[in-house]
């Protein structure tokens, strides 16, 4: 059994280390920098009259906030931008819409709750 085992464990090691020297080759190409234009995007938001008023409203200063837009890395800038790009236009709209569907609902639920209380009154007299 241990000789199986020994075996077993040299011919892995032996496979290991002469396929250790055999490795893909390597490709290179150029990279593109998505982050700039990321940020030029994240400073027309910005500079929109809307945003700087929010802005305004929350005690930020358009100015700061491009300046942190500036110090972002670039896969913190791609995310925001991307995050930017997934928002609603009208913001919570998903909530106003499935409002009516979860006051439905919790009706129905309420509605058969009482229906089965009432069941259980009716059958205990």
């Amino acid at each position: 059994m241990k000789s199986k085992f020994r075996h077993t464990v040299a011919s892995v090691l032996i496979v290991s280390v002469f396929t250790m020297g055999l490795s893909a080759p390597a490709q290179a190409g150029i990279v593109g920098t998505q982050a700039g234009t990321d940020r030029e995007h994240i400073a027309a938001v910005i500079d929109r009259e809307e945003v700087r008023t929010r802005l305004a409203a929350y005690g930020v200063d358009p100015a700061e906030a491009k300046a942190r837009v500036a110090a972002l890395t670039d896969e913190e800038a791609t995310r925001l931008a991307s995050e930017m790009d997934s928002l609603a236009a009208g913001g919570f709209v998903e909530s106003i819409i499935l409002l009516p569907i979860y006051l439905a609902v919790v009706l129905v639920v309420g509605v058969v709750y009482l229906i089965g209380k009432a069941i259980k009154a009716g059958t205990s007299n």
